[in-house]
């Protein structure tokens, strides 16, 4: 077995409801190592490149804009089927169905937004995570 990465984002909403130490210390525990780190607010232009296949769908630009919204926290995890992992740790992407266990399931709720508020972010693919780490992690 060969060792991956993932990009894994602590979103806005992650970041201002103080959950990033949380989310991190879950991913920790399970046992993948953290091998970057980086606290940043996102430009246009990064999320542009990191949400491409979703342009001009409807929720393409609510979602640019929650991004921006306030500072998010970016980190690549490292580890045996890292990918897969953290996006079973992570729960569905709606946090009202996600189980109960995964982060979106105990911390994630709907907000009435339009765009899923729903903390954070794993890379969907091998070939995902490098293309986004290369966009995180210049």
């Amino acid at each position: 077995m060969s060792i991956e990465q993932t990009l894994v984002l602590v979103k806005p909403d992650g970041v201002s409801r103080g959950l990033t130490g949380t989310i991190l210390s879950r991913v920790e525990a399970k046992g993948y190592a953290l091998a970057k780190l980086a606290l940043l607010t996102a430009t246009r232009d990064m999320l542009e490149e990191h949400y491409a296949e979703h342009a001009g769908k409807p929720f393409y630009e609510p979602l640019v804009e929650f991004m921006l919204s306030g500072p998010l926290v970016a980190a690549v995890f490292e580890g045996e089927r890292v990918i897969e992992g953290f996006r079973s740790l992570a729960g569905a992407t709606d946090p009202t169905t996600a189980a109960p266990g995964t982060i979106r399931g105990d911390f994630g709720r709907d907000w009435g937004e339009k765009v899923q508020q729903n903390l954070v972010h794993g890379s969907d693919s091998a070939e995902s995570a490098l293309r986004e780490i290369t966009i995180w992690f210049p």
